[in-house]
């Protein structure tokens, strides 16, 4: 121990270790503590000096060090009374992190030491052992705040790219060695040009905060890849610095913003790495067990609507401001654009347990002046009880849509009875989002995730094959709604690979031209395979990583498609415009906004949809420009094995040219006209543009019997309902029968 340091009250506010130029304020919430100790380290990890913290004010127990620099190591013993049956785990022996720490010296690694009871005997028993020799350590920081303009792209033109920051770079070999696998590595020129060139808009990082490794995971050779298990939501991963300096986190979102990229967390509020009732003793649990964690009602226990062990009660007044602290920290302080909240149901229950979309958690992010101007995503649903909310989160939200991501993929592998569901959900799935002035870039639409099977899987297997986790293949789910084709997995059988390359590019198509807001995972444009992993959490090596060293022909080519579907999403608007269809006429053209076309070439009616056969269905989107221009785009999906043959709908007004079809179709110049019949591969979307001029004209007849469509007299485009009174007649629109005279004002 050296020398006593200067010291004196210092104040509760702010909590954490604040640098002012001269010394460090430190500042630790506990309402139940008894006593506590500021533990000082020097850089080898010995134990140079501790403090007891004199002052406790509103619950917050407080000193200021004079001469405490920026890099100084520290943590916190906290004194109190260890009885786990009244939900106390106080234990001094235990160092443990600061829930403020911007920094620390290393990852969060099992040892066990780290246990507030004696391995072997119990939750109940005491543990004495000093965990500090094994605990990282926290890390005075003096940071300022991101000063560069970030991109601010609206809603409705964000197009994201779920990444792992390691896993991205790990194989780039541009990139020096040392800076793979990093926030350097993400930043560098090359991991950029190649995000910039794919034509994405945000980038969303997996877990980057401090997280736990499980003794579980260890015993069996394996890591916490993902980084689900938070324990310092300020402090990035450590390995993630090949600097070890936080300056380099600014860098990655400063360059990649430079690119009009966004950046986008993944952060983790509903749960901690200090688990359940068994677990480690490494923070919040040995602050304030009770404040922290939501208690059973036998208070030994956790109520726990996560499957990880214990719920975070950000319910609670000062967890919640931990939780509000550290977004607003990242958000100014790194600069980042954005954060989706893991299992975000759990955060937005109340004191009784129930989600309410005007929680304090959802309220609190809604009225901040900061946090009001990011993107924030949920995934709307946790294992609690009526914890399924998918479309219940308030306007400002985007949400994970998981019905959109089960439809698509029962509907693209030829199941039938799936078509209505399939035009709501690539429609921007209204029927969850339109309401409360809600817009469809709320529903963050996306077909694979870093949970589950990646794209080239979803083609390539019936099966999970979680074998390389080591859980005997009981984790990760069995409903995956994928199809190999005829064949488990990898295969050398040039037809099957061809079949499924389509299948993967088709969906593909739908995700990016469907209305809400697309995330694409990292690697599905590359056929990056997981060899049948559908929950590779522990899979740190090549099985996670982004295949650079393993890209094929097949590979470049689902790129290049990618990249096009991209560029068509941001050049066609009525793809991502900020509001739904409406079903309704456009104009004066009789055309409605968006129809549902049958193979016959006809709208599609109730019958059309009842078809026990109802894996091919047309989309025509129809968008009014200013003037007199108006665009005009066919999808045609064939999620059969079978080569349909389908008819051009009958609007003589309009030629048709192929834009793009999934499997690398032949180009052609071909112009399409109406009625004319058209061929759609097996497992195919096919989509088709025309860019051209219609009268506005209304079409009248005598009911009895229906002229040919040239034979029909023309009304003038400004005819009034006053000007036709008292005829008898039909309106006929493009696509056939729109109204009769009565419903002519509304036309």
């Amino acid at each position: 121990m050296r020398e006593e340091l200067k010291i004196s009250s210092g104040s509760p506010f702010p909590l954490g270790a604040t640098f002012d130029g001269k010394g460090t304020n430190f500042a630790l919430f506990s309402s139940s503590a008894q006593k506590v100790m500021l533990c000082l380290f020097d850089e080898k990890g010995e134990e140079t000096q501790r403090i007891v913290m004199p002052e406790y004010t509103n619950e917050v127990f407080h000193v200021y060090v004079y001469g405490v620099m920026p890099g100084q190591r520290y943590g916190y013993r906290v004194f109190g009374e260890y009885a786990p049956e009244r939900g106390l785990r106080f234990n001094h022996n235990k160092l443990l992190i600061d829930p403020y720490a911007k920094a620390l010296t290393g990852p969060i690694v099992f040892h066990e030491t780290m246990l507030g009871y004696r391995p072997g005997s119990g939750d109940l028993s005491f543990d004495r052992r000093n965990s500090a020799p094994f605990m990282p350590k926290c890390i005075v920081v003096d940071e300022e705040e991101a000063s560069w303009k970030k991109p601010e792209t609206p809603w409705e033109d964000t197009i994201i790219y779920e990444s792992h920051l390691k896993g991205f770079t790990k194989l780039m070999e541009q990139i020096p060695a040392e800076q793979r696998g990093s926030f350097a590595g993400m930043a560098a020129p090359e991991a950029v040009d190649y995000l910039k060139s794919l034509g994405i808009t945000a980038l969303e990082l997996l877990p980057v905060a401090s997280f736990f490794t499980s003794g579980f995971l260890t015993s069996k050779g394996l890591t916490n890849y993902w980084g689900y298990d938070p324990i310092a939501f300020m402090a990035p991963h450590e390995p993630y610095l090949s600097t070890g300096r936080l300056e380099e986190v600014k860098t990655m979102v400063r360059v990649l913003h430079e690119a009009n990229i966004e950046v986008i967390l993944d952060v983790v509020f509903n749960h901690t790495g200090e688990g359940n009732h068994e677990g480690p003793t490494l923070s919040f649990r040995g602050i304030d067990n009770g404040v922290y964690y939501r208690l059973d009602k036998n208070p030994r226990y956790y109520y726990d609507t996560t499957g990880c062990g214990a719920s975070f009660n950000v319910d609670h007044p000062r967890v919640l401001q931990l939780v509000t602290d550290s977004l607003r920290y990242w958000s100014e302080t790194m600069g980042v654009d954005g954060f989706r909240f893991d299992l975000a149901v759990t955060n937005a229950r109340n004191e009784h347990n129930e989600f309410s979309w005007r929680s304090n958690f959802i309220s609190s992010l809604q009225q901040d002046p900061v946090l009001q101007k990011v993107k924030l995503i949920a995934e709307p649903w946790d294992l609690g009880p009526d914890g399924y909310k998918t479309g219940y989160f308030p306007a400002g939200w985007g949400e994970w849509n998981d019905k959109y991501r089960d439809t698509v993929r029962r509907f693209l592998k030829g199941d039938e009875h799936e078509a209505s569901q399939f035009a709501s959900r690539i429609a921007g799935s209204s029927d969850l989002y339109a309401k409360q002035g809600r817009r469809p870039w709320s529903s963050v639409n996306f077909i694979t995730a870093h949970d589950g099977f990646t794209l080239q899987d979803l083609v390539s297997y019936n099966e999970k094959h979680n074998e390389a986790n080591l859980e005997d293949n009981r984790d990760g789910t069995n409903s995956n709604w994928s199809w190999n084709g005829g064949e488990e997995g990898p295969t050398e059988n040039p037809e099957l690979k061809r079949q499924r390359l389509k299948r993967a590019q088709s969906f593909m198509t739908a995700l990016l031209l469907s209305k809400g807001t697309p995330m694409i995972l990292s690697g599905d444009e590359v056929l990056h395979t997981q060899r049948g992993n559908n929950n590779a959490y522990c899979q740190d090596n090549e099985i996670s990583w982004f295949p650079w060293n393993a890209l094929t022909s097949e590979s470049q080519e689902m790129l290049d498609f990618v990249r096009k579907l991209i560029s068509l999403r941001k050049k066609a608007s009525s793809f991502h415009q900020g509001t739904f269809f409406t079903g309704k006429y456009i104009g004066r053209t009789l055309m409605k906004d968006v129809m549902w076309v049958s193979p016959e070439g006809r709208e599609m009616m109730s019958d059309d949809w009842n078809r026990a056969a109802s894996s091919c269905l047309g989309l025509m989107v129809n968008l009014s420009e200013k003037g007199s221009i108006n665009r005009h785009y066919l999808l045609i999906f064939n999620a059969t094995g079978e080569v349909k043959r389908w008819k051009i709908p009958e609007i003589k007004e309009l030629s048709w040219k192929v834009l793009l079809q999934t499997g690398g179709g032949p180009e052609t110049e071909k112009i399409f006209s109406a009625r004319e019949e058209i061929e759609i591969p097996s497992w195919s979307v096919l989509i088709m543009f025309s860019d051209s001029e219609i009268a506005d004209e209304f079409y009248y007849f005598k009911p009895s019997s229906r002229p040919e469509r040239g034979s029909c007299l023309p009304v003038a485009r400004h005819a009034t309902a006053q000007e036709l009174d008292g005829m008898d007649f039909m309106v006929y629109g493009p696509l056939g029968p729109v109204s009769d005279s009565e419903d002519l004002d509304e036309c």
